[in-house]
């Protein structure tokens, strides 16, 4: 549900006094069957008047977002889902507290999940959401709740939160971030896996938000800030976060006895510094031997094999060969540049350890086969993606491929001075499980299997160039 010009709604005005009318919104959650030419007996907005005044003045889409019943019934039609994802990118700072189509569709949406026989909804992306948007989405009672509603958001274990930040602007409102504690507050009873990054600039910890001075109450919608508690969480992961250490080492001591791995990317820390913050983990462990783990990568060369044409099989021909710096790139030979005697050039991309690294050598063949496919995949995709694997053994290695100038494949976290847009961790068999189309990106995201650091939304386009391996596989 993106934020567009026709999304936000203009000022409901009296057609004879000309003066702004207030809109109490009431949804109608049982909406009767009408008959062909039949009039409804109850008017949707609270009375005719209004409703008229509704119907002149607001757009289609206005009462499309607020047919509750349509959004039930669609949900019931759904009983097996397990995962829904609500997206709401593109809204204006500036316009952040003007009324939207978007808001009341929240709503609506809302009330369905409560009311819709969804036993086997476990998790929930709001990729990305606007800070109002929680409002709308609380699981708390409001408009159309039932007192039994949180029972419905206490099923939700997994959580990825990707939130608008505006905290690069003066005298920005904290009332948004006693709705995002509020939010997680609700689900807190349930939640198993937390995801949470600020789009943007760097916000405060969504989860220490009790401790923020900005966060004292202002008004008596919220009160005190309470210290959240999620006394199921096991896994954790925050991004683009400004945080004091002091936080960190009470949330690890709070949660100790559940917290089984958590990730922190782009912190910022205001005070203090990461031997402060993860000080809980020495005495808990009652050594420093955590602190001994380091990720090791290796460069690896590329190897190039033409291919004869009478045998048919690969042997090396390098001698043959005149490469020239222009063909370099990145460290890696752009293999398209070189002599015309490579009918069929072969990249090391591929790594025994890592079986399903041979996904790698046939996207790359696919991209370097046809330049038009390449310079779209290029358009679309528009990133750097880099994959970090890990096999059976425990060991890792890292491909990536660069849909941003050159639109090829290579090894190591992303070409040489060049900035990865987003990295990909997961294990060597689900990758293989991923390429295949065994498996799905949300589903191993949400399960904890598939990490994502950098931005959520780019990685969403890497799954169709995923596809090429699967296509080239097949031929």
């Amino acid at each position: 549900m993106p934020h567009t010009a026709e999304t936000f709604l203009p000022p409901l005005l009296n057609p004879v006094t000309g003066e702004e009318e207030v809109l109490i919104y009431t949804p109608q959650i049982d909406c009767p069957t009408l008959t062909p030419g039949s009039k409804p007996r109850v008017p949707k907005y609270g009375t005719w008047e209004l409703t008229d005044h509704l119907i002149k003045q607001y757009s289609p889409l206005f009462h499309a977002a607020t047919n509750v019943s349509a959004f039930i019934r669609a949900f019931t039609a759904t009983p097996l889902l397990v995962h829904l994802k609500v997206s709401c990118p593109g809204q204006d700072h500036a316009q952040r507290y003007r009324r939207s189509a978007v808001d009341y569709a929240l709503t609506s949406l809302r009330i369905a999940v409560e009311r819709a026989p969804l036993m086997a909804l476990t998790s929930l992306s709001l990729l990305p959401i606007h800070p109002m948007g929680l409002f709308y989405l609380r699981p708390m009672l409001g408009l159309g709740s039932l007192p039994n509603s949180r029972k419905r958001w206490a099923q939700i274990h997994e959580l990825a939160i990707q939130m608008e930040s505006y905290f690069s602007e003066p005298n920005v409102k904290t009332d948004q971030l006693k709705i995002l504690h509020s939010f997680l507050e609700g689900l807190s009873p349930g939640l198993v896996r937390l995801l949470f990054q600020w789009r943007g600039s760097k916000g405060p910890c969504p989860l220490s938000l009790d401790s923020e001075v900005s966060s004292e109450p202002s008004n008596r919608l919220f009160g005190t800030l309470r210290p959240l508690r999620l006394s199921n969480l096991k896994y954790m992961e925050l991004e683009n976060i400004l945080i004091d250490a002091s936080q960190v080492s009470t949330f690890i001591s709070r949660h100790r006895r559940t917290l089984k791995e958590f990730d922190f990317e782009r912190v910022t820390f205001r005070t203090g510094d990461w031997d402060e913050a993860l000080a809980p983990l020495t005495k808990i462990s009652g050594s420093e031997d955590w602190k001994k783990k380091q990720l090791e990568v290796m460069d690896v060369p590329c190897v190039m094999i033409a291919e004869d044409q009478d045998s048919k099989t690969r042997r090396p021909n390098l001698e043959k060969t005149v490469i020239s710096e222009e063909n370099k790139i990145g460290g890696l030979w752009r293999l398209d540049l070189l002599l015309p005697q490579f009918e069929t050039v072969y990249m090391a991309l591929k790594n025994d350890a890592f079986p399903s690294s041979a996904a790698f050598e046939l996207i790359n063949s696919s991209l370097a086969s046809e330049d038009a496919e390449r310079k779209d995949a290029i358009k679309k995709g528009n990133a750097i993606f880099a994959f970090t694997l890990k096999n059976k053994e425990g060991q890792t290695e890292s491909w990536y491929i660069d849909l941003k100038e050159k639109g090829l494949v290579g090894k190591g976290t992303g070409p040489e001075g060049k900035k990865t847009d987003v990295t990909l961790s997961l294990s060597d068999d689900d990758f293989g499980k991923l390429v295949s189309g065994k498996a799905n990106a949300q589903r191993l995201f949400m399960s904890g299997k598939l990490k994502v650091k950098g931005d959520v939304m780019k990685a969403t386009k890497m799954e169709p160039v995923l596809k090429k391996a699967q296509t080239k596989s097949k031929l």
